[in-house]
């Protein structure tokens, strides 16, 4: 039987990722507010905090925590788990101004998620999408750094790749891909 899950989240773009992902789940988000800061030192303490949360509140069915952020090598590895408040309501141009100058532009997104079983049992799984930053966006599918960030062995932004791409080869599916193997 497909578990039923809420995604501790308020995104829609990852609501719809994981569940391209995770297609023998039914997956809704969980309606709640007050959701934990994302403070912890680790994508697993946040995304954890958020399964803790989520089980709080629907003890009955899977919950599923999720933590993601962009790793740039040129910046020390930041903006990381800070990444989805880095730059306020425009992170891709305080990224782009920060590079500015900066040779090295590795970057790797970086997936964790903890889903939570009923019976409390924790699974996970972890994904990893290497790439590079580009100086301009380019694309409009995706969201987030996906108009700057182009995946190794690709020459198109993953914006430019598209959400069919994403639903195989993003960080968070690879991530989706480990959990549902982790699932018995």
């Amino acid at each position: 039987m497909a578990p039923v899950a809420r995604l501790c989240s308020t995104n829609q773009g990852k609501l719809r990722e994981l569940r391209a992902a995770l297609p023998g789940w039914r997956i809704e988000l969980l309606e709640q507010t007050g959701y934990p800061p994302e403070d912890g030192g680790t994508y697993y303490a946040n995304a954890r905090a958020k399964a803790d949360f989520g089980r709080a509140h629907r003890p009955d069915v899977w919950v599923i925590g999720e933590d993601s952020g962009l790793e740039v090598d040129g910046l020390g590895g930041r903006p990381g788990i800070h990444s989805a408040r880095f730059g306020g309501d425009d992170p891709v141009s305080r990224l782009l101004a920060e590079l500015d100058g900066v040779d090295d532009r590795r970057a790797r997104y970086v997936c964790e998620l903890v889903a939570l079983a009923p019976d409390g049992v924790e699974h996970r799984g972890t994904g990893k999408l290497e790439g590079r930053i580009v100086t301009e966006p380019r694309g409009s599918e995706g969201f987030g750094y996906d108009p700057i960030f182009v995946p190794e062995g690709e020459q198109r932004t993953v914006a430019e790749l598209g959400d069919e791409w994403k639903r195989t080869h993003s960080h968070r599916a690879r991530a989706a891909a480990m959990l549902a193997g982790a699932v018995p």
